[in-house]
């Protein structure tokens, strides 16, 4: 990330309002490296179709377009990364933990979809061996990676 980190849940907010800063905070962990790679053969012949918000891998399979979201937690699911984004942040920020009434009012989403990004966010989290007790913002690795657990998550980059 260009910019710095956000400290609060509206910074976060406004922050990642943006579809680019998502893109990049989500690019940062699911490829430390920089190196974007097809999730369906491993290959790094890709390119990015900025019109569609997609890569393309240039081997020849049937999945040959893929997003950010494939191989993460947040496949399948019909909630933006504008949404998922700050809901990680205020899940790895809040000491206390965050109840789904709670996102739900922060983020303008309805309680029955604040749950199922909690629950999604939580078992990814109890996966990663980031401690629960440090509870700064940090990025989690393994959250991304959909091999790591059944619904793999994608912490916010510090």
């Amino acid at each position: 990330m260009a910019t710095k980190t956000p400290q609060t849940l509206q910074e976060a907010i406004i922050y990642f309002a943006d579809y680019e800063n998502c893109r990049k905070a989500v690019e940062a962990i699911r490829w430390p490296d920089g190196v974007v790679k097809c999730p369906s053969c491993g290959s790094e012949k890709v390119t990015y179709l900025a019109n569609q918000r997609r890569w393309k891998c240039y081997e020849k399979h049937p999945k040959a377009q893929f997003s950010l979201k494939v191989g993460t937690i947040f496949e399948d699911s019909p909630i933006g990364l504008e949404k998922w984004l700050p809901a990680l942040w205020m899940v790895t920020a809040c000491k206390n933990g965050i109840s789904s009434y709670e996102l739900a009012r922060a983020l303008g989403v309805t309680q029955k979809t604040a749950w199922f990004m909690l629950s999604r966010l939580r078992l990814a989290l109890q996966s990663d061996s980031v401690s629960t007790t440090a509870r700064e913002p940090t990025p989690c690795v393994s959250c991304l990676d959909s091999k790591a657990s059944s619904a793999s998550a994608s912490p916010i980059p510090s």
